[in-house]
């Protein structure tokens, strides 16, 4: 790969990308260290040249294919034009049947991204505005390209681009399946699944297909080949923790075409009925309603070429090892690929998959949308068998993007209709390749056809709350509303120290430092968690306990919305906080770092998204309630005991409540005013008839309110395999106490609750199973009250 024009150059390795190849190269520096990303920008404003050469074997015409090509790309092979690209969500093919057998080049030209976006914005009838707060490199939304690679206030601004997906010649008239048709039928049990092979240069040809014990056979007419199996008695596949993830092979045998795709037979509907609050959002799966567990994905790494499958993987299997039963594929980054979703199958993981088109306005002109339709084909018919994909949503927040622009607001009626033109192309494409797939035209959106404000109006359709964090509100906040589905609330936090590491050195360590601040992207962040802080805790003395606190209070706002609404049950049907992960290290709304280590807010996740829960409640007239909930299809009988703790651990009880309770919440125990003595908080603990047993801490005042004890904890260390279990004790009450370990890995649990005479043992698998970790305690008291 080299700079056109320039001197600059750098083996390219596919599938990759460009910036991830010069880095490794040494031709630039880490892109993600310090402020090296101004420094980089320059790379996307030029274009670049990758060529090789291949060597065609036999007689037989041959096709180019190229799968995720990003974006503006002209192919030649043997200096001729065989290939002009502009859309990153596409397969590409050309047709080099005219080559003879021997050597040949290939060369693709990677155009400026930069400089295309802006060339078709200045070609659009009317200006399509972007949000530059999100863009800092522009006009981004002119290019069916991630959206998020021109910057976002969460990434890296540097506008990627490479080949990420397979790049191949292949026999041009060898039979080809195009796509697979799935479709499920389901009644008392059985399940009818049809399936339709459409496939290229093989007409009349005897295809071959079978399904959960069943073959089939037919010749294709017309392109296409049609089988319907009967499922008596199914296994059904089942979100994570309502049942096993049964996965059925289907396979189509066409001459020298193969294709085979994993199956799980489960029916999703959404329900939106009227009720009294207005109209319910709820999935439903086999017939069971089901309280929608989880948060939202971006793109694993800002650089596709660092993007590993095992990576992913790890990633989604924290989200499942939270208690997340789906998460939901953010519009303004990729369609993962094929494997992101088979691990969802297995792992039981919902998918709110999500059309990639966010916080923008976008075009409406017959090319692009034409571009539009074939992209949506594909994806839908690539996806649509998966039985993890739960609903099709058109875009992220574009209904109020018409409301932040001034263009949009002096001509609402030309941007609504421009709108108006793109969503249908995706619902009409969306339809006629996977019919009856489940859509959602926007998030948030009341509903179809229905162009409201989803940010305040919590009576209908999903909904996305930020006026926590972007209005700087108190937590208590996430108590006036009553979403009916909330698919973006979030509040952030500082990455860890082994983050943290990755791109500042111990002497830059300072919020206000440059670097920091060049790895805060949302305007005001970092002044809104010290703001925080300043509201509920006593101030932190030292840099490390800032972080630590920052990821404590975000884990608090998180879990307190999180808690309430499911108290609400079933008025709301499922809670996806922003965010899952994070692209590169930087200061964020997720709960895992860059590269998948588990902040504090994702042990708490493990908890508030348990199953079944018992969680406090207060109220307006100071009372507080204890609510039971349940997710399970089972019935539970739950049994749960409150006390009042006093700081040197001694407890007096307040009460025993118990219910059996099935998909469902419910009040176990009500504690009037003043229930409390001052100095006491809330402690409660649980038990189900599921072998649920857990326990947790209500603070009915901001923490700086009381007077912390010290209470020496203290940590017994043994190994036990490649595994150190880390047994906890304290001599009074400690708060969030938390193990930290020198070197890269994974704990069972932290951030625990401890009072005298109990123990708690924590498990550490470190990344390298040969390093010997050193520890470190931290809580409440030492990070905010200790003085050395």
């Amino acid at each position: 790969m080299e700079e056109a024009g320039g001197d600059i150059s750098a083996p390219f390795l596919v599938p990759g990308d460009a910036i991830s190849a010069l880095a490794a190269a040494g031709e630039i520096a880490e892109p993600y260290w310090g402020r090296n990303e101004y420094d980089l920008r320059w790379i996307g404003e030029g274009d670049w040249l990758a060529r090789r050469s291949f060597t065609l074997e036999g007689d037989r015409p041959a096709e180019l294919v190229l799968e995720s090509l990003d974006t503006l790309a002209t192919v030649r092979v043997d200096g001729e034009v065989v290939l002009d690209a502009d859309n990153a969500f596409r397969t590409w093919r050309a047709d080099l049947s005219h080559l003879a057998a021997g050597e040949h080049e290939i060369e693709i030209t990677f155009h400026s991204n930069v400089a295309g976006g802006a060339a078709r914005q200045g070609a659009q009838p009317f200006y399509i505005p972007y949000h530059a707060g999100n863009s800092p490199i522009p006009h981004g939304n002119m290019l069916r390209k991630v959206q998020c690679d021109f910057g976002w206030d969460w990434n890296i601004a540097l506008a990627p681009f490479g080949l990420y997906g397979r790049a191949e010649i292949v026999a041009a008239d060898a039979p080809r399946i195009e796509r697979l048709e799935v479709e499920q039928e389901h009644s008392e049990g059985l399940v009818t699944l049809t399936v339709t092979a459409y496939i290229a240069g093989a007409e009349g040809e005897t295809c071959r297909l079978s399904f959960a014990g069943q073959e089939l056979e037919g010749a294709v007419e017309g392109g296409g080949i049609t089988a319907i199996f009967d499922i008596e008695n199914p296994r059904l596949w089942w979100p994570a923790g309502l049942g096993e993830q049964h996965l059925h092979d289907l396979e189509v045998h066409c001459g020298e075409a193969f294709a085979r795709r994993r199956i799980g037979l489960r029916q999703i509907e959404l329900v939106t009925e009227a009720d009294d609050a207005g109209t319910s959002f709820m999935l439903q799966v086999n017939g069971e309603p089901v309280f929608a567990r989880g948060a939202n994905w971006i793109p694993a790494d800002a650089l596709a070429g660092r993007i590993t499958e095992a990576g992913t993987r790890d990633l989604l299997q924290s989200a499942v090892d939270a208690n997340m039963n789906m998460i939901r594929v953010w519009g303004g980054g990729r369609y993962e690929p094929d494997s992101f979703y088979d691990a969802c199958d297995e792992l039981g993981l919902m998918v709110w998959q999500d059309f990639m088109f966010a916080c923008n306005l976008y075009p409406s002109t017959p090319d692009f949308l034409a571009n539009v339709d074939a992209e949506v084909r594909e994806q839908a018919g690539r996806l649509h068998h998966h039985a993890c994909v739960a609903l099709w949503c058109g875009d992220n927040e574009l209904i109020g993007a018409l409301t932040w622009f001034p263009e949009s607001r002096d001509n609402r009626d030309r941007y609504l209709v421009n709108y108006d033109r793109l969503n249908r192309t995706i619902e009409a494409a969306l339809s006629e390749t996977a019919p009856g797939a489940t859509w959602w035209p926007s998030s948030p959106s009341p509903g179809p056809m229905n162009f409201g404000d989803a940010w305040h109006d919590d009576s209908a359709g999903d909904m996305h709350f930020w006026s926590v964090w972007h209005e700087n509100r108190e937590f208590d906040h996430y108590r006036d509303v009553s979403p009916r589905f909330c698919s973006e609330f979030g509040f952030q936090s500082y990455p860890s120290l082994n983050a943290i590491k990755r791109f500042a050195a111990p002497e830059d360590w300072n919020i206000s430092n440059p670097i920091f601040e060049s790895h805060q992207k949302n305007v005001g962040g970092n002044e809104r968690i010290a703001a925080t802080m300043f509201r509920y805790f006593r101030w932190p003395e030292n840099f490390e306990d800032f972080v630590w606190l920052s990821q404590i209070q975000q884990g608090l706002a998180i879990k307190t919305a999180v808690t309430h609404w499911r108290s609400l049950k079933p008025h709301c049907m499922g809670t996806l906080y922003w965010q899952l992960n994070d692209t590169w290290p930087v200061c964020s709304w997720s709960s895992l770092d860059h590269g998948g280590d588990w902040k504090l807010m994702h042990h708490m996740a493990q908890s508030f998204y348990a199953p079944v829960l018992a969680t406090a409640v207060p109220r307006k007239d100071g009372s507080i309630d204890i609510v039971g909930i349940s997710d399970r299809l089972e019935d539970v009988d739950l049994t749960v005991t409150a006390y009042a703790t006093s700081m040197d651990g001694t407890a007096r009880e307040l009460g025993q409540g118990h219910a059996t309770l099935a998909l469902r919440a419910e009040v176990l125990i009500s504690l009037p005013a003043g229930t409390l003595e001052e100095g006491e908080v809330l402690t409660f603990g649980w038990e189900g008839s599921d072998g649920t047993h857990a326990g947790d801490i209500f603070a009915p005042k901001p923490w700086k309110s009381y007077d912390l004890p010290d209470a020496r904890p203290a940590a017994e260390i043994a190994r036990e395999g490649v595994d150190w279990l880390v047994t906890l004790s304290v001599e009074a009450m400690s708060f969030f106490l938390t193990a930290e370990a020198s070197v890269p890995g994974r704990w069972s649990r932290n951030a625990v609750h401890l009072g005298p005479g109990t123990t708690s043992t924590l498990r550490f698998t470190p990344a390298d199973p040969e390093a010997q970790p050193e520890f470190l305690l931290r809580d409440l008291h030492s990070a905010t009250m200790k003085r050395t």
